[in-house]
């Protein structure tokens, strides 16, 4: 399962409650500029409107080969998902401070799909905590370095 897209921002900004596996209706050339790597999820968002989930914001750049029926870079993409996911997408996303975030675009058969996750948002002081939890991890694989180099 080899990552197409990432994004770096949903961990450091949300604690991840759930993670589903979504499907995405693509164009043509929206496949063939994610075969060559350009877009980027950072700032998009999912939501379920009239029973549907759709993915915002997610930018992938217009194909470079492509002609005048290339697509939207940022255009509303319907994710696949079946009726019971969605609808528990929509009561979690329904709680105050929760949101649904992409967390990666990969290859599935074939097929780019999606890890869609909800999470809650993060507020500074957990942000910083996770700084310190991470610095205090790194010190002690230094330590422990050290310690087997002497010996």
């Amino acid at each position: 399962m080899a990552d197409i897209l990432t994004n770096p921002k949903a961990r450091r900004d949300f604690h991840i409650l759930e993670i589903f596996e979504a499907g995405i209706v693509l164009r043509g050339t929206e496949v063939k500029a994610l075969r060559a790597g350009k877009g980027q999820i950072s700032d998009a968002f999912a939501r379920v409107e009239n029973n549907e989930a759709w993915l915002y914001n997610a930018h992938i750049d217009e194909y470079s080969h492509g002609n005048l029926l290339n697509h939207l870079p940022k255009a509303p993409r319907k994710l696949l998902l079946h009726k019971p996911e969605i609808r528990k997408l929509f009561g979690l996303a329904a709680i105050k401070g929760n949101a649904l975030v992409p967390l990666a675009f990969y290859w599935k058969n074939g097929k780019v799909k999606v890890a869609l996750a909800v999470g809650k948002g993060k507020v500074q002081y957990d942000k910083r905590e996770d700084l310190k939890r991470r610095e205090a991890d790194r010190e002690l694989k230094r330590a422990t370095m050290r310690r087997f180099k002497r010996n």
